[in-house]
């Protein structure tokens, strides 16, 4: 079996979750590396490289809302859910657990 096949349809599994993810993660004020800290520690693996494009990318879609804090020395940009985007979210999750039923009624296993 090639394991680079495998790799990349996981990588590709994933990457349709990343949206939800960080989605779902941004309904209270956090900043980049304080959600990459919130999704790891609840067992999702997101690379920095991934993030902030996608976090931008949503910005720029309307569904993330934006502030710059300079009191600190480093100054960071925290990103919350605007209205759009807690609608998008509530849509968004019951999409997926459509898709969760359908996979499921798939893929479990009879006991």
């Amino acid at each position: 079996m090639d394991e680079s096949i495998l790799v990349n349809m996981i990588v590709e599994l994933r990457r349709g979750t990343q949206i939800i993810s960080v989605l779902s993660q941004l309904e209270k004020n956090q900043y980049g590396y304080s959600l990459l800290q919130s999704l790891d520690g609840k067992g999702v693996k997101m690379e920095a490289g991934t993030l902030y494009p996608l976090l931008r990318r949503l910005e720029s879609q309307g569904l993330l809302s934006s502030e710059w804090d300079t009191t600190e020395s480093r100054p960071r940009k925290y990103y919350v859910l605007s209205q759009e985007g807690k609608q998008i979210l509530k849509q968004l999750k019951e999409e997926w657990k459509e898709i969760v039923r359908e996979m499921n009624s798939l893929i479990v296993e009879d006991k």
